[in-house]
């Protein structure tokens, strides 16, 4: 699979807890990905955060949350992302996504 140069970042911004039919939505989202063969997703567990609600989300001891703050990154052409975005949309019931336009330098090795 090859990305272009001049790609697209996705990054979607979750809580922990939020579900889709049943199952953690990141889960959800990186299969979906994965399914419509986008060049790859990753997902980041946050120690502490905030959003609309400002309500504090921390993994500190003494204030443990099980909602940890995530971030789920998918890079890949603006087509395949534009395909990607409207079944994000009917999954996610809450949190923040944002587009950027990156600069793809590798992807991959030489030998894939």
């Amino acid at each position: 699979m090859k990305i272009p140069n001049q790609a697209q970042l996705l990054r979607i911004f979750i809580g922990e807890n939020d579900r889709s039919n049943g199952r953690p939505l990141y889960e959800a989202i990186v299969l979906k990905a994965r399914e419509m063969h986008l060049a790859g997703a990753t997902v980041f567990r946050g120690a502490m955060g905030f959003g609309h609600s400002s309500r504090l989300h921390t993994s500190k001891i003494l204030r443990l949350s099980e909602d940890l703050p995530l971030v789920i990154e998918i890079v890949d052409s603006e087509e395949k992302i534009a395909a990607f975005l409207p079944m994000l949309e009917r999954i996610m019931a809450s949190g923040l996504v944002t587009l950027e336009k990156v600069q793809v330098l590798q992807y991959g090795t030489d030998s894939e």
